[in-house]
């Protein structure tokens, strides 16, 4: 059985990633991109699927973990009856470019005592239906094992270990002021395996790489140390090559436990990555902007009418979505999802949200290209052929598509942002069209999107229900965050989505998603409460919403996607790019009403 989900450790070099859980296994590893196949996959099932397990021998060990400041290097600290080890992991950044190889390091250094160290190796390439060809190799000084199946090749060098079944261990003694580096490097399988990296470079590399970043953000003033961690977070999310920012590093991790809400998250939405970009921005780290929309005009390129809702990390067009019946799913919670078919779905809302985020490009200074105000221009006019077209909304419903007035207010901001661009900044194009599109797409969402005798908006024309997006209309400027409608609405939320103080995205129960069963509470969309709270004169209750969410976090500081408000177990895919975006959103809100409530 895998770890609770907010037990897990992320590590990471910005073209994959590892999950480590409180008990030094690293579960899950996908190299040498996020959306690879797993060589461990413990995580969605147990460690007959592959794992790589570090720890102190001594089943009484305690540990205690921490990043390095402003890294991704973690540190955890055993001890025993016989002693303290600390144990470093890390990926280093900049092994691995162009695919070539992927590298993860795990240093021991003894504190105090001796402690004996326990070992274990089960490799199971391509989401566990691979049992790999095993053999011993490197020197008498520093052994090795080598792992080769298909395309994939493993070879880990450290203390000897030894055949045990279908696994590999082994035991070795660490004492006070002795350092052991095990270093494991995936790669492609038709070539040597690669020179090992040097430890004390690799770790001295990667930190500075991590902290010269975190240096350049910006702007904090309210919960700093969590700000910029979600920061690093959207950072590590972000592929240092392609500049495609990825909405989690797993897949199906189930938003119900025992469920069958599970989906694969280790692709580029553009409405996360519009977002992710968004907040990256309002602090200051404006050369990720300008990878995202290089990124960006790539991946669109062609017929806007062929622009897709997400793409594969490089820009990939097809995702198709099958089950890895080779993985029994987290705690059971099957099936195990690959791919996702939310590729195939029309959702308005994306141009929306693609015009606010190059909008923002534009305006914080970075260079914009001569492709950059054409491809907008494209994506404008196929918003204007797609007015009248139902879609599956935000929140991807598999049933119905409907006229979800979310997806409306993101057409009349794509148009928003159009006139802007012209007036204000001096791009050229059919303004009096684009206000005219503009203004008649208010007038609907008034007409058919507002609901009167509810005093609220609602989540689709001729529906009564709420909707949690509907908070991101006063986000994008249709409405002030004290307007009477948007209060009304908040108050229509908190009366019919609330579940113990946090929110829901929309009633499952109303069998509206075409999707069984029920799901946690999600956490962006709390944070966006925190955001219309803090906005909307309501700072009180902002920072006590924060507060409540924050504790939500683990003790590194990692958000998954959901949580269940009772018992404060998180759910869904993590680290979710999602909700640390939300949160820092959340705490820039508080910082200006800070800043307000003491002019």
């Amino acid at each position: 059985m895998p770890a609770p989900i907010e037990d897990y450790a992320v590590i990471g070099d910005c073209r994959t990633t590892a999950l480590l859980d409180a008990a030094g296994s690293i579960d899950w590893y996908c190299p040498p991109r996020f959306d690879a196949a797993s060589v461990f996959g413990a995580l969605l099932g147990d460690a007959d699927h592959g794992r790589w397990l570090l720890r102190p021998d001594d089943p009484a060990a305690t540990a205690a973990r921490s990043y390095a400041e402003d890294t991704f290097t973690l540190v955890t600290r055993w001890t025993t009856g016989t002693g303290e080890v600390e144990v470093t992991d890390l990926m280093p950044i900049g092994a691995g470019a162009h695919d070539q190889r992927s590298d993860v390091i795990r240093r021991v250094r003894g504190i105090r005592g001796t402690v004996t160290m326990r070992q274990e190796l089960r490799v199971r390439f391509g989401y566990a239906a691979t049992l790999p060809w095993m053999r011993q190799g490197g020197s008498t000084a520093e052994p090795a094992v080598l792992a080769v199946a298909g395309p994939d090749a493993l070879v880990l060098r450290g203390p000897r270990l030894r055949a045990d079944g279908h696994a590999h261990a082994g035991t070795f003694a660490v004492a006070q002021d002795e350092t052991v580096d095990l270093r494991l490097t995936w790669y492609p399988s038709h070539l040597e395996p690669p020179e090992p990296v040097d430890v004390d470079e690799a770790i001295e590399r990667t930190n500075a790489w991590w902290r010269d970043w975190a240096r350049r953000s910006t702007s904090f003033g309210a919960y700093d140390d969590e700000v910029r961690r979600s920061l690093l977070v959207l950072r590590l999310l972000t592929h240092e090559d392609t500049g495609g920012i990825v909405a989690a590093a797993t897949t199906s991790l189930p938003e119900a436990f025992g469920g069958s809400r599970n989906w694969d998250y280790r692709y580029v939405w553009l409405r996360d990555a519009s977002l992710t970009l968004q907040a990256l921005l309002v602090h200051g780290l404006d050369h990720e902007a300008e990878a995202w929309r290089r990124w960006l005009e790539r991946a669109v390129a062609g017929d806007p009418a062929d622009v897709q809702i997400m793409y594969g990390v490089a820009g990939e067009r097809r995702l198709p979505e099958w089950e890895a019946e080779t993985l029994p799913g987290y705690g059971g919670a099957g099936p195990v999802r690959v791919g996702n078919a939310a590729s195939d779905q029309f959702q308005a809302d994306v141009f929306g949200e693609v015009l606010i985020a190059l909008d923002s490009v534009r305006h914080a200074e970075a260079h914009e290209d001569g492709f950059s105000w054409p491809l907008q221009r494209a994506l404008l006019d196929e918003a204007e052929r797609s007015l009248d077209r139902p879609d599956s909304g935000i929140w991807e419903i598999r049933g119905p598509e409907r006229h979800f007035t979310h997806s409306r207010v993101m057409l009349w901001a794509a148009f928003d942002r159009a006139v802007c661009a012209v007036e204000n900044d001096g791009r050229r194009g059919p303004v009096e069209h684009w206000r005219a599109m503009r203004d008649g797409l208010a007038e609907r969402i008034e007409r058919s999107g507002y609901d009167d005798e509810l005093g609220s908006y609602v989540q689709a024309e001729g529906a009564r229900e709420p909707d949690a997006a509907l908070l991101q209309l006063a986000q994008v400027g249709y409405v002030a965050f004290d307007d009477p409608r948007m209060l009304g609405t908040v108050a229509h939320l908190e009366r019919t989505l609330l579940r113990d103080g946090l929110l829901r995205r929309y009633r499952t129960e109303d069998d509206v998603d075409g999707v069984a069963g029920d799901e946690n509470a999600f956490l962006a969309c709390s944070f966006w409460l925190v955001e219309q709270y803090a906005r909307s004169g309501r700072l009180d209750d902002a920072e006590h919403l924060m507060r409540r969410l924050l504790g939500f976090a683990n003790e590194l500081g990692l958000l998954a996607e959901q949580v269940d408000p009772v018992t404060g177990r998180q759910a869904g895919n993590t680290p979710q790019a999602f909700s640390h975006l939300a949160l820092v959103r959340a705490a820039d809100a508080i910082a200006d009403a800070r800043r307000r409530r003491t002019r």
